[in-house]
């Protein structure tokens, strides 16, 4: 495969993955999907990341994603670990 192409899909892949960042943290949602406001948001982030108080935002919102992905898979291990109630019963029928 050429290599444009192999950049090409992983930038895609980039690009989709943060997309879907943006989607799992509710910023669509919360900014009523106006990409105006999500763009001023992106870049109040950047100009936090580029002043005094960079490396103490960087580990504090490091620390805050790892524990929303733990959080995250651990709810999705308890669903899987959850018995399913026989039909009929649990469900007030």
């Amino acid at each position: 495969m050429r290599e444009w192409v192999v950049k090409r899909r992983e930038r895609t892949k980039q690009l989709i993955e943060l997309g879907g960042l943006v989607v799992k943290a509710g910023l669509v949602d919360l900014a009523g999907d106006d990409r105006a406001t999500l763009y001023g948001a992106f870049l109040a982030v950047a100009d936090k990341l580029r002043g005094e108080d960079r490396d103490y935002a960087l580990v504090r919102w490091q620390r805050k994603g790892k524990r929303a992905f733990e959080a995250e898979q651990e709810a999705a291990r308890d669903e899987r670990s959850s018995p399913v109630p026989a039909r009929g019963q649990g469900d007030g029928r």
